[in-house]
């Protein structure tokens, strides 16, 4: 089983509360519900496809519980691909305060999470997906579980709220697999981690500089 994770973020890296102002306003976040003005049709085929091709999904507590509310809550999973996905197909959650959840198909996983994580990988077939889910998502890159790393980048500056990656944590290059742009200026990015990245001092010499410039 391959290990997706998926990741809705602004320009300056920004995650929190992309669905509105009540879902997520920890540490006095108002600038919630930005994702919503800028989702095209291009935008939407991107969620009901990498929704609806998941076998099942992985998520940190916080993502669980925002997701448990809303599409826990969904009446009609017929009229969304995303609904009926998150519903019907298993759902794993990693959690050392969340004993007993109520959304139906959930399983928390005991022991060591990295090993009971990667025994999903091993003893299952086709995509577990991690939606949002920042602090797992680092988690999980550290300990090199990640297969691929989908961003969604909107084309707006928030200025606040909790970013994806911190301002100090461990460096990791990544190799870029797929990429586009939808009509409203979404970008989909696909990357695999490479390895830790390489640093090299700038000098003057104009061959090196220009080497550098066809890259």
């Amino acid at each position: 089983m391959k290990l997706k994770t998926t990741t809705n973020i602004t320009l300056d890296g920004v995650m929190q509360g992309l669905g509105g102002a009540e879902e997520d306003p920890r540490n006095g976040f108002e600038r919630g519900g930005w994702a919503i003005p800028l989702v095209d049709a291009e935008g939407m085929d991107y969620i009901n496809e990498v929704y609806g091709s998941a076998d099942a999904f992985l998520f940190g507590r916080r993502t669980y519980e925002i997701f448990a509310r809303s599409w826990g809550a969904f009446k009609d999973t017929s009229k969304s691909a995303v609904a009926a996905a998150l519903n019907e197909r298993p759902k794993y959650l990693v959690s050392n305060s969340l004993k007993d959840p109520q959304w139906a198909g959930t399983t928390v996983l005991t022991g060591d999470p990295a090993t009971a994580i990667l025994d999903l990988k091993l003893q299952n077939e086709g995509t577990l997906l991690v939606p949002g889910s920042g602090v797992l998502v680092r988690w999980l890159l550290a300990n090199d579980l990640v297969d691929l790393l989908d961003l969604v980048i909107y084309p707006i500056v928030v200025g606040q709220g909790t970013r994806l990656f911190p301002d100090a944590g461990p460096d990791m290059a990544l190799e870029l697999v797929t990429s586009r742009t939808t009509p409203a200026g979404l970008t989909i990015q696909s990357y695999r981690a490479a390895g830790r990245p390489q640093y090299q001092r700038a000098t003057l010499d104009t061959d090196e500089m220009s080497a550098v410039g066809k890259r």
